[in-house]
């Protein structure tokens, strides 16, 4: 037991020894020496990190778990992919064209599945289920363009209205301005000056629309841009760019992500009023507002309400699962979720 005490204590003599000498070295640099500017290196600050961590597999593995959203992600997968394959399907008729029977008579309001139509025809002899699909397309390249550009003018705008302090005035008293201009009266305005028509509908929704975005991205950037690890990365030299990419957005990905889910449905609503109201898409452009437009005349007659039921009920389709699968990505796609 001495020997080994002995051994030890000249095992931290020496440790010591050499420490003291370190200093000593030390101590005969120059202050230019001492202290010099590190650098920042991109590389080897991501190599610093936790590197099992990855923030899109972390975030699918939440949404996976929920299964309601799974289910209805299913669902609208398959209803996506059906309605633009539907077309290529063998058997399938033209949405605009009009069918007459052998006597030569229009085949009008046929039940569906007599003589071979699966949804039956309207009132001027149109196949319902090709012009229900159809109207499903252009409703769906509608709400996903409104939502794709306001998705990007929301969140340009707004990163800047938030980050950059001498804008927020300007960006302010701009959105104070427009945002008082409901959008339904845009909407109506553009359609009675412009042609009506799906471009029509697209440019005067997205006029306004990306306000909403750009203010939630505006309020959330300014609850994390002071944050001790955005001011640590300033004075270290980061660039904003990085700033925002690695720092904010992830924080932001479950708003954007809640954001684009409700404009999509959203923008079909505003298409199904407008055309409603008899100033949205022309009767020769199936769309999910003309069918349903088509079917509310014909409510007080029981036998044909089945012309209304079908598009309401794609409507109703697509409204639920987007905003089911809308909130359950935002909750997963919160990094606080990521947290076992």
């Amino acid at each position: 037991m001495k020997r080994y005490r002995d051994r030890r204590t000249d095992q931290l003599g020496d440790a010591l020894a050499k420490q003291m000498a370190r200093e000593v070295k030390a101590s005969d640099l120059t202050d230019a020496e001492l202290f010099s500017f590190a650098g920042f290196d991109a590389s080897a600050a991501e190599r610093g990190g936790y590197s099992n961590y990855s923030y899109w597999m972390a975030t699918l593995r939440a949404f996976f778990k929920n299964k309601v959203a799974v289910f209805f992600l299913i669902v609208m997968v398959a209803l996506l992919a059906f309605t633009f394959i539907q077309p290529l399907l063998p058997g399938q008729l033209d949405p605009l064209t009009i069918h007459y029977g052998e006597d030569g008579r229009v085949l009008q309001n046929l039940k569906p599945g007599e003589q071979g139509f699966i949804f039956g025809t309207n009132e001027i002899g149109q196949d319902i289920w090709s012009r229900i699909w159809s109207g499903t397309r252009t409703s769906l390249f509608i709400g996903f363009t409104v939502a794709c550009v306001e998705a990007v003018l929301g969140i340009l705008m707004g990163v800047l209205w938030g980050y950059v302090r001498k804008l927020d005035f300007l960006f302010t008293e701009l959105y104070n301005v427009f945002d008082n201009i409901p959008q339904t009266l845009v909407l109506i305005l553009f359609s009675y000056i412009m042609n009506p028509g799906v471009d029509t509908i697209i440019f005067a929704l997205c006029l306004t629309g990306w306000l909403g975005m750009a203010r939630f991205i505006r309020n959330q950037i300014i609850i994390i841009r002071d944050r001790d690890y955005n001011l640590a990365s300033r004075c270290l030299g980061v660039p904003t760019r990085r700033i925002v990419v690695k720092n904010l957005l992830p924080y932001l990905v479950s708003v954007i992500t809640m954001r684009m889910a409700l404009a999509i449905p959203s923008a079909i609503g505003n298409e199904v009023f407008v055309t409603y109201i008899g100033i949205g898409m022309p009767v020769d452009v199936p769309s999910l507002g003309n069918l349903i437009d088509t079917g509310r005349k014909l409510m007080t007659i029981p036998s044909l309400r089945y012309q209304l039921y079908f598009p309401v009920a794609i409507l109703a389709v697509i409204t639920i699962s987007f905003y089911i699968i809308g909130n359950a990505f935002a909750d997963a796609a919160d990094p606080k979720s990521h947290v076992k």
